[in-house]
């Protein structure tokens, strides 16, 4: 089951504010509440054997929690209408929602297409975990849609997408990766975390699945794990039943209800998220002590006609490299922050810094030596006092303003 419309209306469609406040909301059957309640538990249970047969053969009553669950239904149905799906299933981590939307797609002996800078686990489950089930992955840079066309096999059965994608942030031409997999019969996936479908709608660029580590932004309090796919009706409604509650990873009512209320929240957090990020981004490339800022946001970006073309807007979430290379410097910067927490999610209120390495390659250099830089998730503090933190880490790097 799944609740549609709000407060007992016709389900039409209303902005997107709106829809964060009230889609799939009945108060008339939670006694007038402005918050519906949790429905923490496990099981329903039947005036009858009649009853419950008639509800197996015709799913219009709840049974258990594992198949859906009343406040999962409405934390649903908000996040299908919020990305123009038809129907989503929440699950109980973002990785819980890659791998049931991956399986749904995939056999032994197909073959997948992705990103090189596909967030970490995701390209572990696809480049090393699916082959003991006969799948294989390339990896491709992803900017070009003719890489993609280029790396077709008769058995690729799809492209799966993270635009923009982990730590470097470079995005795919979604519409047209979508057009290319509908004219030789490919599923198509898209990871929308760090957009939100507040600023991007995959599905409405022709791909089939989107999905989100609700854990972020969805989220935003830093108190929950989930993660959920949305898509159409009839391909969402079998994964329910086969990579919902067959590998059972649901998600818990009571995170559910913390998701929802994360969801109401949702626009006005992403305007701050984007605004205090976008101010950041531009400073520190201006910084003396900043060699790169990796943001779809800047004007700057290789990729920004893209941006243009394909987000409504820009999230918190970017990368720097310092003028001094190598680990001591970054890990230096990092340590010195003190309203940035080191931490490996994003998507809360709160600012993160995390150090990393990537091959030299990854950001199209020549050689075989790895690039540190520095993600930072830029929350909902002051910008003020968020530069003041970033200029006096920065100061204490070797090296810095050279």
């Amino acid at each position: 089951m799944q609740a549609d419309g709000m407060d007992g209306l016709e389900p039409e469609m209303p902005d997107f504010e709106t829809i964060c406040a009230h889609w799939g909301e009945d108060r008339t059957k939670y006694m007038g509440a402005v918050i519906p309640p949790i429905f923490q538990n496990s099981l329903f249970t039947y005036p009858s054997c009649e009853a419950r047969s008639a509800n197996w053969a015709e799913k219009q009553a709840y049974d258990y929690t594992r198949v859906a669950n009343p406040t999962t239904d409405i934390t649903e149905a908000k996040i299908a209408a919020l990305e123009g799906g038809e129907k989503a299933r929440c699950f109980g981590s973002g990785a819980a929602a890659v791998s049931a939307a991956i399986f749904s797609c995939v056999k032994g002996g197909d073959h997948v297409i992705a990103p090189q800078t596909v967030y970490g686990p995701t390209r572990q489950l696809l480049a090393d975990y699916l082959k003991r089930f006969g799948v294989e992955t390339t990896l491709v840079e992803g900017s070009d849609p003719q890489e993609w066309a280029d790396a077709l096999r008769p058995n690729t059965t799809l492209f799966y997408l993270e635009s923009p994608s982990s730590m470097i942030f470079k995005q795919q031409d979604l519409a047209a990766l979508a057009a290319l997999a509908k004219a030789h019969g490919i599923a198509t996936i898209c990871d929308n975390s760090w957009a939100t479908p507040y600023f991007q709608n995959p599905l409405k660029l022709g791909v089939d699945l989107v999905l989100h580590s609700a854990t972020k932004y969805l989220g935003g309090h830093s108190d929950v794990v989930a993660g959920v796919v949305v898509g159409k009706k009839e391909r969402m409604q079998k994964m329910v039943w086969e990579e919902g509650c067959l590998l059972g990873a649901v998600l818990d009512p009571f995170a559910s209800w913390l998701l929802l209320r994360g969801l109401r929240t949702l626009p006005i957090r992403m305007e701050r998220h984007q605004q205090n990020a976008k101010r950041l981004a531009i400073a520190l490339s201006e910084h003396p002590a900043v060699a790169a800022v990796f943001y779809p946001g800047m004007p700057s970006d290789p990729q920004h006609e893209l941006t243009c073309r394909q987000l409504r807007g820009t999230s918190g979430l970017f990368s720097i490299e310092l003028k001094t290379p190598g680990k001591d410097a970054i890990y230096r910067f990092v340590n010195a922050l003190h309203y940035f927490g080191i931490g490996c999610s994003w998507g809360g209120f709160e600012s993160l810094a995390t150090a990393a390495a990537y091959p030299a390659s990854t950001f199209g250099r020549p050689g075989d030596e790895y690039v540190w830089f520095v993600r930072l998730h830029i929350g909902l503090e002051s910008a003020d006092d968020l530069w003041d933190d970033l200029e006096q880490a920065l100061a204490q790097v070797p090296g810095a303003g050279k």
